[in-house]
């Protein structure tokens, strides 16, 4: 008999408590929403299978001495893993829309008024019985809003560690339910004539404008806002790759290899996050709350710019476009030409709304500069 009490006080059974349930159920809800649902995969299926793995009693992934322990110390305690993700995502991205139209710059920068909004609402959270957000908090709470999973984590590893599994799994959440939370705002605050209003086709944009423009925001980051250069000099640094068109290998590499290796590494991290002792709480539910607040005013806000744009434009704009200034590329882009073709089949919104689409990417790493020279 004392055998096998033995046995099972060694077996995971024994130790099993119902907060570690939970979250294995969390972490299976997000892999059925990876793979049955298709909601940013790349991410949800290792932060869930990360999720599973840490809540395992007796298995020690996030102790130290565990997998998940060293992957997390290695690659978010250092900040590392969202940087080299951010060099991906540069060697991905064109500027050439953005720099067709410059004026697009204003509606990344709208976009982001949600993040600030969402500052200033965590700290009200805590006039409520179970809330007690610091302003570091806040502000890695509040960058939820600008739809942007790399930088939420980076600035929540230097802000709050303590709920950056909450924080990412908004985030990628809000990202991933883009089709969803968008459409609804935009037709609120649009009508059907605005939402069919054809726009220029943009001027073809020359190389060496493509190849400056990285060094310049570089430049002017450096100038203006040294606390956003580690994110947007890794940006840069992977944009330049691409449009320099002399080092094919390095920006190919940026672009698959590297950014998908880290991917892994980075969504086992997160979901080493989400155990039941860090994620089980009010706070998480807040988190929550807040983050779609905050996604739902910066969509809302950048419909708004638009609309204030086209008043003063000799040229229309169609103020679909400005809920692209949310960082999620290229997904907002896609939701503006979806909405665009239902109200004009003739309507082709894709690559004017990559444009403030791009423009968010920028945004969102300076709203986190700003937020980390403010509170960090």
């Amino acid at each position: 008999m004392d055998r096998l009490i033995t046995l099972w006080n060694s077996t995971a059974l024994s130790a099993f408590t119902w907060g570690e349930a939970t979250m294995m159920l969390v972490g299976a809800l997000l892999l059925y929403l990876a793979i049955k649902k298709k909601f940013e995969p790349l991410l949800l299926l290792p932060i869930g299978f990360g999720a599973i793995l840490a809540n395992i009693p007796m298995a020690g992934f996030t102790e130290p001495g565990g997998l998940l322990y060293y992957i997390y110390a290695v690659g978010i305690d250092t900040g590392v893993f969202p940087l080299i993700i951010f060099m991906g995502v540069g060697a991905m991205t064109d500027f050439g829309p953005l720099l067709a139209n410059p004026r697009t710059l204003l509606l990344g920068a709208a976009a982001q008024f949600g993040i600030f909004a969402t500052l200033f609402g965590a700290i009200a959270l805590n006039g409520l019985p179970g809330f007690n957000f610091s302003m570091q908090d806040a502000g890695a709470i509040a960058i939820i809003g600008g739809a942007d999973g790399p930088t939420a984590i980076f600035l929540a590893s230097k802000l709050s560690p303590d709920l950056l599994g909450a924080i990412a799994v908004a985030a990628y959440s809000y990202m991933a339910l883009v089709p969803i939370i968008q459409p609804p705002i935009m037709r609120l605050l649009t009508s059907k004539a605005e939402r069919s209003i054809k726009m220029e086709q943009l001027r073809q944009v020359g190389r060496r404008e493509k190849i400056l423009f990285p060094l310049a925001v570089l430049f002017l980051t450096l100038l203006f806002l040294p606390a956003a250069t580690p994110l947007v000099g890794m940006f840069c640094l992977g944009n330049l790759m691409r449009e320099a068109g002399v080092v094919e290998r390095l920006s190919k590499t940026a672009q698959n290899e590297l950014i998908n290796i880290v991917t892994i590494f980075l969504g086992l991290a997160v979901g080493s996050k989400l155990s039941a002792g860090e994620f089980l709480s009010l706070q998480t539910l807040g988190i929550l709350a807040l983050g779609a607040v905050a996604f739902s005013i910066g969509t809302a806000s950048g419909v708004l710019m638009a609309k204030l744009m086209a008043k003063f434009s000799k040229t229309p704009i169609n103020p679909l476009i400005g809920a692209a200034g949310v960082s999620a590329v290229p997904m907002a882009a896609r939701v503006v030409n979806k909405v665009g073709l239902e109200a004009n089949q003739s309507n082709f919104l894709l690559m004017h709304a990559m444009g403030p689409n791009v423009a968010g990417v920028l945004g969102s790493a300076v709203a986190a500069g700003i937020l980390l020279a403010l509170v960090g």
